[in-house]
């Protein structure tokens, strides 16, 4: 009698949830076939926060090894109040593992999918497929099969479940929710990031300006001789943003007139790059399942959120995990409801203290004031406990 074959899961985007997605699939058992669109992998994004939530998992796949030889470890977050850079409180990192179980790392978007994409590469039980652009699927109680466009070819793969992992405008999820008012909505903020090299080693710390509708993150990446920046403003439009597409180039007098008065550190800082490019923030409806029968979400597919708690990744690697968890315990479809089970409310929460954070870095007047008083009565251990539901979950 031959062996029952295995699970064989196809996922949609070879980004950080569906790579992640793949290696713990893989872990436990379950073949994967991942489909990209684009042809080619490029260094694309900017620097990203992996707090210990995040780390811890990727150290269950074997890989924290390898991304903490690209990453930095900060010693330090420092908050500082945006027009004269008076310290308003600190967060320290030094150490997190003990206190969190795990490190907190920096690292450039392209360097953590480069090091994810060659374990994958590694792994028999993981087949990635550029050039492949998911157009549709079909499931019934048994199996998925989902269409697939290499260049002008029309091609079809069969699975036991599919993992929609391909972002913000996910096909997967139009699909599965053909629903308008699910579609994405701009927040009204812009994201400005750009990298730089450092004119001279830069110090393990992370940088947080919070104004007036707007915040500057700085922190240093590759062993300290990259500048990281990001830069976040509250655009003067509402609705669809007219003139920035996804990853565009940046809108330079808007970014100067946001920071014009901000202190003499900040608009070196914005001055400084050669060129910045723009990330219009969307959001979409937070879902009350991230599953339905054997297909499922990941990642921004699943819970979109804003940057303003530097989750993103961190919250896609947490899908990973509990996806491997939850097929190690069943088959499709059951699996893929206790997969949603477990991250819904949680992802969730996530969705919505980051933009509850939005509000509070971007305050002004006396709003701003007692924000900032607020910040130093509650001290560095205070400041600590309120992220122990993140970090240590």
């Amino acid at each position: 009698m031959e062996p029952p074959s295995l699970t064989r899961a196809l996922i949609a985007g070879a980004g950080i949830a569906g790579l992640t997605s793949a290696l713990a699939l893989a872990k436990v058992g379950v073949e994967t076939v991942v489909f990209e669109r684009a042809p080619v992998r490029e260094e694309f994004g900017a620097g990203l926060q992996l707090s210990p939530n995040a780390t811890r998992v990727l150290a269950k796949l074997g890989v924290l090894e390898a991304v903490a030889a690209r990453a930095t470890a900060p010693r330090l977050v420092r908050v500082l109040r945006g027009r004269d850079d008076k310290p308003l409180s600190q967060l320290d990192l030094s150490g997190a593992e003990g206190r969190w179980g795990a490190p907190y790392l920096t690292i450039h978007r392209a360097d953590l999918v480069d090091v994810l994409a060659q374990a994958c590469a590694a792994c028999p039980q993981i087949d990635i497929r550029p050039g492949h652009e998911l157009v549709g699927y079909g499931a019934d109680p048994n199996r998925v099969r989902v269409a697939l466009k290499r260049g002008l070819v029309s091609l079809s793969e069969e699975g036991d479940l599919l993992i929609g992992a391909d972002g913000l405008r996910s096909k997967t999820r139009e699909k599965l929710l053909p629903d308008p008012a699910d579609a994405p909505v701009f927040t009204g903020r812009v994201a400005f990031r750009a990298t730089m090299p450092a004119a001279s080693p830069q110090d393990a710390v992370v940088t947080l300006r919070m104004g007036r509708r707007a915040h500057l993150v700085q922190y240093a990446l590759r062993g300290g001789s990259v500048v990281n920046l990001v830069a976040v403003i509250e655009a003067g439009w509402r609705g669809a943003p007219p003139s920035h597409p996804w990853d565009g180039e940046a809108d330079r007098p808007a970014l100067d007139a946001a920071f014009s008065d901000w202190s003499r550190a900040a608009r070196a800082l914005i001055s400084a790059p050669q060129s910045w490019r723009a990330w219009p923030l969307y959001v979409r409806p937070s879902l009350e399942s991230f599953a339905s029968g054997r297909v499922a979400l990941a990642g921004d597919a699943a819970h979109p959120m804003v940057p303003f708690l530097a989750q993103g990744a961190a919250q896609a690697i947490e899908d990973a995990d509990a996806l491997a968890q939850a097929l190690a315990r069943g088959a499709a479809p059951d699996a893929l409801a206790a997969y949603s089970l477990a991250r819904v409310a949680r992802a969730t929460r996530v969705q919505q203290e980051a933009l509850s954070q939005a509000r509070v870095y971007h305050m002004s007047g006396p709003l701003a004031l007692a924000r900032d008083l607020t910040m130093r009565a509650l001290g560095q251990e205070g400041l600590m406990r309120r992220y122990d539901w993140l970090y240590g979950a």
